[in-house]
């Protein structure tokens, strides 16, 4: 079996990298140990960026996304019972963000390869990149308990924190970037209307709290929670009870809450792998970098990666020009660099931490105050949430 690029993963930054090739004239295939079920049933983030946006649309996968998704000019950052909106629009001369949950961009993308005879080989065993610093680069792998090899010009590693791309590569080529935060989110989603039309991040001496939503009837609420927490220690009461009492009074008596039909919680780190490229192999998203969801980064850091890539491959293939595939990596992370400190800065800034002393807590209860006092922090904080130029 013979292809251009092959792709390993059929998460977002998979999916949306194969559709733009495709659409170029470029040959795609994608291969997803997981199956095309348990894709469409992971639930992640939903801020998407104005370039994620775009990025959609180039694709021809945004049409449900302009219908359904919520545009954002805005949020609220609580600070105990005082609440102050970031307007986005005004501090960032009318840009916003467009709250669209990650499945539904999944489930978009999957739709529109299939309308476009892309090729994605779902439960794909054994997944694994080889000779990708040589001229014969390819995968192997099992499709239907059948050994296949992929012969290809360049490896999409799209695979996430724990795909087989990162691992393939010498340890000696990569530097990794971590750090680990003694706290978790604790989130659920609800069929109940949102508190707020638009997010609400709260800041609380009992810790951090965010207030999010999927649609006008489905809420996404987050509680920051001790690392080592299970999630059969708290039942949907309790988790209501301690998300009010972080909100200010006004907004938690205004709080319609309802049973939750899914409930997980999520560890927090920022990490960092460099350089992006081996050879014939790059590495895209969570393959390279995990970000802190504060910050709302994730998914809009793979999009970035994206399109990067997908610039630096096009030139390859139908110009010969091979500049910006030789500069993916440190584009791709000098933008990831900002969104990590970014996110690192939020998260800092809004949670409390174990066994912080009172001079730390201080430091950052005044950091706030100074972010949401002074314009030019504002502008700044904006800027980056509305996201940077790629």
């Amino acid at each position: 079996m013979s292809t251009q690029v092959c792709i390993i993963g059929a998460g977002p930054s998979g999916l949306l990298l194969g559709q733009l090739l495709n659409d170029a004239g470029i040959d795609t295939i994608i291969l997803e140990r997981s199956s095309l079920d348990h894709v469409l049933a992971r639930v992640r983030a939903g801020v998407l960026e104005q370039g994620t946006v775009q990025l959609l649309e180039q694709a021809g996968a945004g049409a449900r996304m302009r219908a359904e998704g919520l545009p954002h000019d805005g949020f609220a950052i609580t600070r105990e019972n005082d609440t102050h909106r970031i307007d986005l629009a005004r501090l960032t001369g009318g840009k916003n963000v467009m709250v669209y949950g990650q499945t539904e961009v999944t489930r978009d993308l999957v739709d529109r390869r299939a309308e476009t005879g892309g090729i994605t080989y779902y439960q794909a065993d054994s997944v694994q990149p080889h000779e990708f610093d040589s001229a014969t680069p390819h995968v192997t792998c099992r499709i239907g308990g059948e050994e296949v090899r992929i012969n290809c010009s360049f490896i999409a590693g799209c695979d996430g924190f724990h795909g087989a791309s990162r691992r393939a590569v010498p340890e000696g080529a990569i530097q990794s970037f971590e750090k680990v935060y003694p706290f978790g989110w604790l989130g659920i989603l609800s069929e109940v209307p949102p508190v707020s039309h638009e997010l609400i991040y709260a800041s609380h001496s009992r810790g951090f709290a965010l207030c999010s939503m999927r649609s006008m009837t489905r809420s996404r609420y987050y509680i920051q929670c001790n690392a080592g927490d299970s999630v059969d220690a708290w039942s949907d009461a309790q988790f209501w009870t301690e998300l009010r009492r972080r909100l200010p009074p006004e907004i938690a008596e205004s709080m319609v809450t309802g049973p939750s039909f899914e409930k997980s919680i999520a560890p927090l780190r920022s990490f960092v792998a460099e350089p992006m490229r081996f050879g014939s192999l790059f590495l895209v998203g969570d393959a390279a970098h995990i970000v802190p969801p504060t910050g709302a980064k994730g998914l809009n850091l793979a999009a970035s990666d994206v399109h990067y890539l997908f610039e630096g491959l096009r030139s390859h293939f139908l110009e010969r020009d091979d500049s910006a595939l030789d500069a993916y990596s440190q584009r791709a992370l000098t933008r990831v660099w900002r969104a990590v400190r970014f996110s690192w800065w939020m998260t800092t800034m809004l949670h409390r931490f174990p066994e912080q002393a009172p001079f730390e807590t201080r430091i950052l209860e005044t950091e706030l105050g100074y972010t949401l006092d002074s314009e030019a922090a504002r502008a700044a904080l904006a800027e980056n949430y509305v996201g940077l130029p790629y």
